[in-house]
């Protein structure tokens, strides 16, 4: 699942290293001007992030956008259980230079959040919501950034539309079925149970806890202290709302239409090296380990 929120000083000055490598390499390049003998200290104000809605389908899609109208692209795809908020720090750091766009899924965040009665909550209708409101938005050209739920997202889009993505920066999401280890026989045993099997479905309510949120965030952490609390102070009221539970629970359930789907989505995206040991995936299980996908040179 999660697992890899927090990405921390280190964590976002590699990402924005890696969205530069990928997105400018897609970018016209612009002449530096000849500044070599002149030393000057620039202060810049910090980057104004909007926040809006759209409604796309009867539902309010919020959504964080910054940067440059003119910049090179960037989509930030959420992951589970949490929503743009997660991207609240990283986002003024990249829109110096990108253009940025944070949805937050249906069920999620500040998003509609219709009971599960009322909404098929399917990994297809997520990345309908988000394909339209990048349509809208004018985003036909840019770099995916997946994390967790949001690989499963961006891949469905990728996949639509493969001439519009320029790359893509993973961040715990599974594009290989090898992802899928032991941390999830729990959701594998739903799977094969049904969705209306409740002995099953009910098993896996106490993934949905304020413990289990802490959980993914703290786990395999050494300095628990850099871990602000305001995660799950606002992830946990979402997802304590009525009917959320069960909105999370089919979303669990209908994950199982990912892997089928996987070497298809494994063709676009390099190679990765052979299999290999894990440090971090050993300290924190439920996050994908063993492969490795390289960013294009």
């Amino acid at each position: 699942m999660n697992g890899s929120i927090k990405t921390g000083a280190a964590g976002a000055a590699l990402t924005i290293a890696a969205l530069a490598a990928i997105a400018t390499g897609a970018a016209s390049s612009t002449p530096a001007s000849d500044n070599t003998n002149q030393t000057t200290t620039q202060h810049t104000t910090p980057p104004r992030v909007t926040h809006a809605t759209e409604t796309i389908d009867g539902l309010e899609i919020f959504y964080r956008e910054a940067g440059p109208e003119d910049a090179p692209r960037i989509v930030l795809l959420h992951g589970f259980p949490t929503s743009s908020h997660m991207f609240r720090d990283l986002i003024p750091q990249l829109a110096t230079d990108f253009r940025v766009i944070a949805p937050d899924y249906p069920g999620y965040g500040l998003s509609s959040a219709p009971a599960n009665t009322d909404y098929d909550y399917t990994f297809d209708n997520l990345a309908d919501v988000v394909d339209e409101l990048l349509e809208r938005k004018g985003y036909t050209d840019y770099v995916l950034y997946v994390m967790d739920y949001g690989a499963p997202v961006g891949f469905r889009i990728a996949t639509e539309h493969p001439e519009r993505v320029n790359g893509f920066v993973v961040q715990n999401g599974n594009a290989y079925v090898e992802g899928l280890e032991e941390f999830w026989n729990p959701i594998k045993a739903y799977w094969n149970a049904g969705k209306d099997a409740q002995t099953e479905r009910d098993a896996l309510r106490a993934l949905l806890t304020l413990e289990a949120t802490k959980w993914q965030y703290f786990t395999g952490v050494r300095d628990e202290s850099v871990i602000s609390p305001d995660n799950w102070l606002v992830i946990q009221p979402l997802l304590d709302r009525p009917g959320n539970q069960e909105i999370q629970l089919d979303l669990f359930f209908d994950y199982s239409t990912n892997p089928p789907p996987l070497p298809r989505v494994a063709a676009v995206l390099p190679r990765p090296p052979a299999a290999h040991a894990d440090h971090l995936g050993q300290e924190r299980p439920h996050l994908p380990r063993l492969r490795r996908i390289p960013l294009p040179a």
